[in-house]
């Protein structure tokens, strides 16, 4: 049966015995508080949000509710309110400062009005599952977790320890190898989270919580990180020319559908200029490039649409007459279609427009 109690606690006896280990973690509280666990985040509080939690203290304004769980053998481990803990600890140890001012340098009150300062702390009591849907539920102060944040602290264990050695850590080789081609933050775990989608093709929050489940007591993530490289590795191969619209494409599910296309065995420098013609393409957004390449499908493009006023010009034209069966339609009931197709270098103009009924449209694209 899970419970809560509160443990009465001053900043003095948070920093006492206070030391950061880098990768091997955070300690505090005489060495009996864990105050990055394994499933934590890594710090992520910027100067002006540190600032704030110092100022609170200083001002003897009441900070959030912190929780912290028992550990097995003994001691504690932060649940919730690590950021502001390490900030008060950052300050505590002189690598803070507070509008130009250190604690050292502060007059003796105010620096044992700091010290004394009392933390609003419970211990939450309970099984494994019920702490860490605790942790889940919760989801207060500081920033927002994100998904995969909160999913770490679900599925914690030695296998989510590993692939945060690869993603998630100040060491990390994951965002050094490719901040070129994925998007997010590696210390918010959105490295991870792309790379699980990658790898198991998950496209919803069940999905990848399912893939996290089956692999929670796996001892290694090697498979994850090799995999991930692999992904790169496809992309910097077939396209050695970066453009900057490459970055968060989702390359794994490219990889996924089309690692064997046609166009992998061309000669990159035969795609490069390919990909510079549909750039200077005037009908062409950079979105779907990639897509349309591999797939060799123009579903993928987000060609140029005929605008209104091309619709209508090429409506009188015609007489309302469907191109296609000779019927007539009103405007509405009819649709734009290139008369010389666009992959043969037909322009998106009024010239080169003609409308077609809906059916008719549809049976000409579906060939």
């Amino acid at each position: 049966m899970m419970n809560i109690e509160p443990l009465n606690i001053t900043i003095r006896d948070l920093i006492s015995g206070y030391e950061d280990k880098g990768e091997e973690g955070v300690i505090g509280f005489g060495g009996q508080l864990d105050i990055r666990p394994s499933y934590q985040r890594e710090f992520v509080y910027d100067q002006a949000k540190q600032v704030a939690v110092i100022d609170s203290v200083l001002h003897g304004y009441p900070l959030n509710a912190m929780y912290w769980t028992p550990k097995d053998g003994g001691g504690y481990e932060v649940l919730d309110g690590q950021q502001r803990t390490l900030s008060i600890c950052e300050f505590a140890i002189g690598n803070l400062d507070y509008g130009k001012r250190y604690l050292h340098r502060m007059q003796p009150d105010e620096q044992e009005k700091f010290y004394n300062y009392r933390l609003l702390v419970f211990v939450v009591h309970g099984t494994p599952s019920e702490r860490l849907k605790w942790f889940e539920t919760i989801n207060i102060g500081g920033l927002i977790l994100t998904p995969q944040e909160l999913r770490n602290a679900v599925y914690a264990g030695p296998w989510v320890n590993d692939a945060k050695r690869y993603f998630s850590k100040r060491s990390a080789p994951a965002p050094s190898f490719a901040k070129d081609y994925v998007n997010g933050d590696p210390k918010r775990q959105e490295y991870l989270e792309t790379a699980i989608k990658w790898v198991s093709g998950a496209s919803s929050d069940d999905e990848i919580r399912e893939y996290m489940n089956e692999h929670a007591g796996d001892a290694s993530a090697n498979y994850l990180w090799l995999h991930f490289q692999t992904v790169i590795n496809w992309v910097k191969a077939i396209f050695p020319k970066y453009h900057p619209f490459m970055k968060g494409l989702p390359w794994g599910d490219y990889y996924r559908k089309w690692k064997d296309a046609p166009i992998t065995k061309d000669n990159p420098s035969k795609i490069e200029e390919r990909i510079k013609q549909l750039i200077l393409d005037d009908d062409v957004t950079n979105k779907g490039i990639y897509a349309y390449l591999l797939s060799g499908e123009e579903k993928y493009l987000n060609i140029r649409a005929f605008s209104p006023a091309m619709k209508l010009a090429a409506y009188e034209r015609d007489g309302g007459i469907c191109k296609i069966c000779g019927k007539h339609f009103e405007l509405s009931e009819m649709e734009a279609d290139h008369i010389t197709p666009w992959s043969d270098g037909g322009p998106t103009s009024a010239e080169n427009c003609q409308l077609l009924c809906r059916e008719c449209n549809r049976r000409k694209s579906n060939k």
